[in-house]
Parts: structure tokens; C-alpha cells; sequence
């Protein structure tokens, strides 16, 4: 728990020191930070790191988004820029205001929206999506900022994330295809990085990789009819089609294992079990207590 000027507020991030440090520094940081100057712009941006997205507001009045820095405050950090060159224009490769830059130099990812700033639904989308990168690596930090976005998630199982040549060039067409529909996160995992996670799905070192499924970051994912395999050479291709069978309702629901862990990091049915036995055995020594109890409330008596 942390107070921040006095109201309590629960602490959900990382607990690795140099994240911590990050993560409060956040959150006692004002909503939305007004920037003067171009050095007051290249100052904050150098000063608030590369774990938090940054969204910086060029001629962008602060009250359009001042909503939406208080509601992500805890994810992303927000600033307007009330003057500033028009090298910043060439720095951020914006070329008219208003315009509203994300940044997210953790995955090397830049992106621009030029509104309409009065419709708050395509703000906000915008906003939500930039918060993830468009292909987002899955591991034990990544998967929990899954459960804040309502959208279903095109996970590519890898042998290798990490260092693998084809691995890293199917990663590339992911890229691309998370550009042209955003309404899905596309994520991929390497099983010599997490098997425990993508045993879960059924996939581990013996598996025929690399495979796609769509999950409801819940317990149902759904596989496409078809080849799961996809093939060396065309990815591009294989993708749009597997894209295609999704949409068209081609797919077979899927449950995961009862093994392995989830967004909790730890299956619900595990938790239900502890709970229980809790409970019963709370209630055996409420009832030892009770028995102990009365044959000595019965001496006293006689």
C-alpha cells in the first residue's frame, strides 16, 4: 500500500529495485505536465525514463486529455507543450497541431494522433492502444498489463524470442500485421524463455512451432482451423489467412490447462482450493475450542 498525500493507494507494479524506484516516482508525479520551452520538453523526457509510455501534447489544450492522465495515471506519463520550435515538429515528425505523440522508447515505438480531440471514444482508443507495443513479449511483467485491455490477444508461440533469426523476422510481420488491425493485441512467447507459461496452451519444446491462437486472456483461446504450423518462407500470407479464418468463425475453442499459471500467475482453482481447506480447518479448531470448552464449564458448575 502507498499514500500518496495522505489517500492510500494499492501497489500493483514491479517489485525489481530499479522498476520500484520508477513506479513510485510515477505516482506521486502530477497527471499532466505542463512544458514551457524546448528544453523543458527535452529535460522531462529525458528525466522520466523508458519504462512508461509517454504521451506529449503539442497545442493540445489540457483539459482535452487532463481525464485521461488522471485515469492512466499509473501506466503512462502525460505532458502539453505549450510553445515549443519547430525542431521538436522534426524531432517528433509531427507537421500540424494539434498533435497528440506517443512514445515508447522501452520498444522503440512512435506513434501520432491528430485527432478529433472532442471525440473522447477515438482519444481514449488511441491512448489505450499506444499504452502496449504493438507486438508485446510476453513474460512475467508484460502479461499482467494484458488484464487492463479489453482486447483479445493473437499470441505466436516461438522456439526462441529472444535470438532466433526466423523467430526475429516472424516477429517483424506480427509487426505489420498489429499495424492494419488494431483491435486485437498480437503478443508472441518463446518457450525456452517461459515453458511454464505456454504449457498452459498445450505448446512446449516438442511442439510443431511456430503456431498461433487467439486467447481471451481468460481460460478459452481458440486455435483456426487449418495447418497451426506456420511455415518457413511467407509469413505474411500465412498470417492474413489466419487472421481471415478468425473472423469468419473458422476456429475451435480451447480450455487451458489446470497446471500452469495465468494473468494471476496462479491457476483460480488452486486459490478456491487453499480457501477451502482454510476454512475447514479454521472450523475444526472452532469446534475443538467449543468441546474443550464445556466439560469444564460443567465441573464449575457442579
Amino acid at each position: 500500500m502507498f499514500f500518496d498525500h495522505g489517500t492510500p493507494t494499492e501497489y500493483t507494479g514491479s517489485r525489481k529495485a530499479d522498476l520500484l524506484i520508477e513506479n513510485l516516482k510515477k505516482l506521486v508525479a502530477p497527471a499532466i505536465s505542463v512544458l514551457e520551452s524546448d528544453s523543458t520538453i527535452r529535460n522531462f523526457v529525458e528525466a522520466v525514463g523508458t519504462s512508461f509510455p509517454l504521451f506529449l501534447g503539442f497545442g493540445v489544450d489540457e483539459s482535452l486529455i487532463s481525464e485521461y492522465g488522471a485515469k492512466y495515471k499509473n501506466k503512462a506519463w502525460f505532458s502539453v507543450a505549450k510553445d515549443f520550435s519547430e525542431d521538436m515538429m522534426a524531432l517528433y515528425d509531427f507537421d500540424k497541431v494539434p498533435a497528440l505523440v506517443s512514445i515508447n522508447s522501452k520498444y522503440h515505438e512512435q506513434s501520432i494522433f491528430y485527432g478529433p480531440f472532442d471525440d473522447g471514444a477515438f482519444l481514449e482508443d488511441f491512448i489505450r492502444q499506444s499504452l502496449l507495443p504493438l507486438t508485446v513479449p510476453i513474460n512475467k511483467e508484460t502479461v499482467k498489463m494484458l488484464n487492463d485491455d479489453g482486447r483479445k490477444v493473437v499470441l505466436t508461440f516461438l522456439e526462441d524470442g529472444e535470438s532466433d533469426e526466423n523467430s526475429l523476422r516472424l516477429i517483424k510481420v506480427l509487426r505489420s500485421a498489429a499495424t492494419a488491425n488494431r483491435d486485437l493485441v498480437f503478443g508472441y512467447v518463446g518457450v525456452k524463455q517461459w515453458e511454464e507459461f505456454t504449457e498452459t496452451f498445450d505448446v512446449s519444446k516438442s511442439s510443431q512451432l511456430p503456431k498461433m491462437i487467439v486467447w481471451d486472456k481468460n481460460e478459452e483461446y481458440e486455435v483456426v482451423e487449418g495447418p497451426e504450423r506456420l511455415e518457413e518462407g511467407d509469413y505474411g500470407t500465412q498470417i492474413s489467412r489466419f487472421l481471415e479464418g478468425y473472423r469468419a468463425g473458422r476456429t475451435i475453442k480451447k480450455k487451458l490447462g489446470g497446471h500452469s499459471p495465468t494473468l494471476l500467475g496462479v491457476n483460480p482453482i488452486y486459490i478456491l482450493i487453499v480457501l477451502v481447506a482454510v476454512l475447514v480447518v479454521m472450523m475444526y479448531f472452532s469446534g475443538q475450542g467449543e468441546e474443550d470448552h464445556r466439560p469444564r464449564q460443567r465441573a464449575h458448575e457442579d
